[in-house]
């Protein structure tokens, strides 16, 4: 299997369930959102769906 470099951003995972919800006629508070986001990269790395790489710039 080849490898591909992704990039996840918790802040963007918040904008998109933000949408998503709305359309279902929910509207979460901006803390729940990064929650939600927080969750959801996690769920991502336990899977090892991805790799968590720490920028040190």
């Amino acid at each position: 299997m080849r490898e591909i470099e992704v990039f996840i951003d918790t802040e963007e995972i918040a904008e998109f369930f933000f949408h998503e919800l709305m359309k279902r006629g929910y509207v979460p508070s901006e803390e729940e959102l990064e929650e939600i986001a927080d969750i959801t990269f996690e769920y991502l790395i336990e899977k090892s769906i991805i790799d968590e790489e720490v920028n040190e710039e």
